[in-house]
């Protein structure tokens, strides 16, 4: 037995997202469950997006740096929309960036060859600490909501930078012509058996008040936002975070974090969840 056999752990995740970090806790024995809490649409100036697109499959920029997993759903509905393969959205001469080796893992998967990624601290700053300064121009397409240190940080190293809006963060469910659809690979794929359940809101609440949710994981600040807006109180229910971001932003919202996983993976987020569970002792 370890620390997860038992334990109920809810992710803020739509299904698709929440499926590898699922399968991974129902084979430690615990018991996933998924509300989804925030979701994703297509930007509101395609006009602008789609300009820097074909910037960037002319060969104009030296870099494309891609900080997160949503922006690479995106550049595959896009090429798709363009009846090319990923790979001929972006020109082999153009370097790609990302936020560490999981990140790179997808990408190169789907064809791209990832030029630099930070390996410890796997986030913007990781990224920036290992960014070689110049004066080369990046392509940084992110979300609406997304923090200004990466781009901050990258003018800073004399990078001449283009960053578009590529991606809304909206609360779940987004509207139907607006989600965003592209399915990255995940190598994982759960029989009907294996697949989380799916909680309403009003379950979900229920659970907590009958304090049958061991932990819930929040995937990114604007999850952690949610999760204050609408889940609280979480009575005993830990919460543990995905990034040093996600965790500031859970304690600036009064909540108190229990786990910080280092690496946005499975592995890291279970590492963080056995940290916290084998602390107390095995038993849920």
């Amino acid at each position: 037995m370890n620390g997860l056999t038992g334990r109920r752990v809810l992710i803020t995740r739509t299904a698709d997202r929440a499926r590898p970090l699922a399968a991974l806790l129902n084979n430690l024995g615990a018991e996933p469950l998924v509300l989804p809490l925030i979701d994703f649409e297509k930007a509101g100036d395609q006009a602008r997006l789609d300009d820097a697109l074909d910037q960037l499959t002319a060969g104009d920029f030296h870099w494309l740096v891609i900080s997160s997993m949503t922006t690479v759903r995106v550049l595959l509905e896009k090429a798709a929309q363009r009846g090319i393969a990923l790979e001929d959205l972006v020109p082999s001469k153009t370097k790609v960036a990302t936020i560490g080796p999981s990140s790179r893992q997808v990408l190169e998967s789907l064809g791209l060859t990832v030029a630099l990624a930070p390996v410890d601290v796997q986030s913007a700053e990781g990224l920036l600490a290992v960014w070689e300064a110049s004066p080369e121009r990046v392509f940084l397409p992110q979300a609406d909501m997304a923090a200004p240190g990466l781009r901050d940080g990258l003018v800073a190293n004399g990078a001449d930078v283009t960053s578009v809006v590529a991606y809304r963060t909206v609360d779940y469910p987004a509207h139907a012509e607006l989600r965003l659809t592209a399915e990255l690979p995940s190598g994982v794929v759960l029989s009907v058996a294996d697949a989380p359940a799916t909680l309403s809101p009003e379950e979900t609440r229920a659970a907590l008040d009958a304090g049958t949710v061991d932990a819930v994981v929040a995937a990114s600040p604007s999850a952690a936002r949610r999760i204050a807006a609408t889940l609280l109180p979480l009575r005993g229910c830990r919460l543990i975070a995905i990034g040093r971001p996600t965790a500031a932003e859970a304690s600036r919202l009064g909540l108190t974090v229990a786990a910080t996983a280092k690496v946005p993976t499975p592995d890291g987020i279970v590492a963080a969840l056995e940290s916290v569970f084998d602390n107390e002792g095995n038993s849920p």
